[in-house]
């Protein structure tokens, strides 16, 4: 037994999987991330959210207790990314995430 105690959230959309986040109780002996952890850090990890309107979770965090680490929603130039848009951003705890809006096959 390691000795530590944990708080889980669950977060599920209404299909797919859900994301579990774990606040550590005990011990609180880790170290933060480094203030000035830029996403091209090794150090630097992220989860990536997937919603359908990407521009909307970017305004939603930065209103809110999410910090922000791109500037905008940005669409790449790359399309095999596989996304059509997206953002980076940090969770009030500082956890790097991704928000990215999928590719939408053209209708025909």
């Amino acid at each position: 037994m390691f000795g530590a105690r944990l708080r889980i959230t669950t977060l599920r959309a209404p299909v797919g999987p859900g994301v579990e986040l774990l606040e550590y109780l005990a011990p609180r002996d880790g170290r933060a991330a480094p203030a000035d952890a830029r996403p091209n850090d090794l150090a630097h990890w992220q989860t990536s959210l997937v919603a359908e309107a990407a521009e909307a979770v970017f305004r939603a965090a930065r209103e809110g207790a999410c910090g922000t680490l791109s500037s905008e929603v940005v669409a790449p130039a790359e399309p095999a990314l596989g996304f059509a848009r997206g953002a980076l951003l940090r969770d009030p705890d500082g956890h790097g995430l991704r928000v990215v809006q999928p590719t939408i096959p053209p209708r025909l």
